[in-house]
Parts: structure tokens; sequence; C-alpha cells
């Protein structure tokens, strides 16, 4: 039973977030906030989603904002540092913002970058973080089979902790996995659970050996929550470059797994300038409560009327999707 649209319009706040670095084509991070019986929740899906798939995305807000969540099981997160696709140069600032962060997440496959970019980025962070260091990469699925094995033997001096999303497809991911098993470094899958309408594909074909699971994009917690049950592979807890609010919901997923052997990727905060609400890592972890925005930061935040109506029409439109569903 959903809330009317109207009470999710009475309290809705439009919010554009700077960055320190371009991060997903973006330097800006646009979200809606609206708040429930339960608190606060975020409405965020990337700007170039339709509604059907935005959708998913506002049943996840709605969910957090107005039904009670799983009680938590450990009250801080540990968090992974975030590396956008930079020069190797920049690596050294960047983690600096990652207060005690131990593992880093390093994007590669950048569009109009080579391998040898992302061994260099790799590389620098290699030797910021020393050999006590956790290095995971994401390709986001740029690669086909054989750009990624050879991908994968490149960076593979790093003592890898795993490759998120390598190819796009679960067969690709399979078939890859099967090629790089015998170097020890475990294949992610990320777009093939959140962006699929098998989420479970991956795990039925052994494509990967952990899950990296987003709350917004599957709809909330109860549901990723099934999805993690019914597969029975590890998990990492990610972000979908949410402001405060939305990684308070990704930490309370994660604080409500029976197991969590892997650092989280809610620490990206800190690849913003400003937020509402102060949720950067804290030695290396975040808390697992909810959040309230800052007044004063809703209104510092504000995005422009132009940008604002767009947000409200699209969270009435995806409403009336959900709706019909």
């Amino acid at each position: 039973m959903l809330p009317p649209l109207a009470d999710l319009l009475a309290s809705a706040r439009v919010v554009s977030l700077p960055m320190h670095t371009r991060f997903r084509g973006v330097d800006t991070r646009e979200a809606l906030l609206f708040e429930g019986p339960e608190g606060w929740a975020e409405f965020s899906p990337f700007l170039e989603y339709e509604d059907a798939e935005a959708a998913t995305w506002l049943a996840a807000a709605i969910d957090f904002a107005w039904r009670s969540q799983p009680a938590p099981l450990r009250e801080r997160i540990g968090v992974n540092a975030t590396i956008p696709a930079i020069e190797a140069a920049r690596v050294a600032e960047v983690l600096a913002r990652f207060a005690g962060c131990r593992t880093a997440k390093v994007k590669v496959a950048e569009p109009g970058q080579t391998l040898a970019d992302d061994v260099a980025r790799v590389r620098a962070v290699r030797e910021a973080m020393g050999p006590e260091g956790r290095i995971r990469v994401d390709a986001n699925g740029a690669w086909n089979v054989d750009e990624a094995e050879h991908a994968v033997h490149a960076l593979n001096e790093f003592d890898l902790e795993y490759v998120e999303q390598p190819c796009a497809t679960v067969p690709e991911l399979a078939e890859l996995r099967t090629r790089v098993k015998y170097m020890g470094i475990p294949v992610a899958a990320d777009e093939s659970i959140r962006k699929s309408s098998d989420p479970l594909a991956v795990a039925r074909e052994k494509a990967a050996d952990l899950l990296v699971i987003k709350a917004q994009p599957l709809g909330g917690i109860t549901h990723a929550l099934q999805i993690i049950t019914a597969a029975g592979l590890p998990v990492v807890v990610s972000s979908a470059l949410d402001t405060a609010i939305g990684l308070s919901q990704g930490a309370a997923l994660a604080a409500a797994l029976p197991t969590l052997d892997y650092d989280c990727g809610l620490g990206t905060a800190s690849l913003f300038l400003d937020d509402v609400a102060d949720l950067r890592p804290v030695e290396g972890s975040i808390p697992a409560g909810r959040v309230t925005p800052d007044a004063a930061a809703l209104t510092r935040l504000a995005a422009d009327d132009d940008r604002r109506d767009w947000w409200l029409d699209r969270l009435s439109r995806c409403y009336e999707t959900l709706t019909a569903r």
C-alpha cells in the first residue's frame, strides 16, 4: 500500500551536491529527499534512467521512509575509499579524503583511457596504501572477455581483492571467471544484479564469486535481503552515489546482514564537496543509524527551480508507475 502522493510532495526537497572530481560523467549529484513516519529517504535514480527503472528506486525510498527496517546486527560499517578514473598523480590526494580506509575501489576502463592508465592508477593506489591495503577494481562492464582477461593479467601484480563487473553479460562473466580462476582473483557482479530482470541468474550460472548490492536500485532493503538470501553468495553493500540519506539506507542494509566479510562501498560521501549531513568515513567506517538532513544544508544545496520542478514531475510519474504495478 503506497502512501498518498501528496504526503511525498509535502516534504520533498531537491538538492544538488557538488563533487570534488567528475564521476560517472557528472560533477554534481542531484537527489530528491522526502520524510515519512520512519524518517528521511532519498529518491535519486540517475538522470538517464527511464521511469520504469526509476520507479523501483522510488519504491525503495518509500519503503525506507514509511516502514520499519530490520534490526541492526552491528553499529558501524567498514567502508572502502573510491578512486575515480583520475590521473595517477592525484591518487594520494583523493585517498586522503577517506579517513582510515584500508580498502580502495579503483575505477578502470574509463572511455577515452587506456589499460596503461588503469595500471598506473592502481599502482599509485598500491604505493599509497602499502602491502596491507586491499584493492578492488570496477570496470562497469566495459570490457569484452578477452579484454578483461588481458586487463586482469596486467593488474594481477597489485594483489587485487576482486574485479567488479568486468564484462556486461552473465555469460561473459561466467567465461571470464573460468579463465582467471587459476589466478585466485574473484569476480563480483553489480550491474548484472541491479539492472537485471533476473538478478539471481549470476548465482545460478556461477558467473560471480560475490555480489555488489545497492538498496535503491533493488527496491529497498527487504527485497535486497531476499536476493542475498536466495543467491547464497558473499555480499558487498554499495552506494549509487547517494547523499548521506541514501548512504544511511545502504548502511541499514549492511547492518542487517548476518555476515559481512568485505568493506562496503558506502564511503562515497567523501566524493562530495558538501552534503545534506556528514557521513564521511571516520577510522574507515560509518555509523549504521538513520540520518536527518541539516536544515541549513537543505537550503544551501537546494537545486534551481527548474531542476526542482523536473524532479517533482519525475517523482509524480514514477509514483503513477508504481500504482499500476
